[in-house]
């Protein structure tokens, strides 16, 4: 291997790899969204039930 295939492929495990760890780490410090953006009201409708449209 030429020395510039070595070095993008450092590169490239770093970003890769890098990614993954960032990425762990950051859902280790957050792991739930604690806002969600507004939504429709809760209906009370069973989940097992066949989906109906109110139109």
């Amino acid at each position: 291997m030429s020395t510039e295939a070595v070095l993008m492929m450092i590169v490239a495990l770093v970003i890769v790899w890098g990614g993954l760890v960032v990425s762990i780490l950051a859902l280790r410090a957050r792991p739930e969204r604690a806002d969600y953006p507004a939504g429709g009201e809760d209906d009370h409708r069973e989940d097992t039930e066949i989906l109906r449209h109110d139109t």
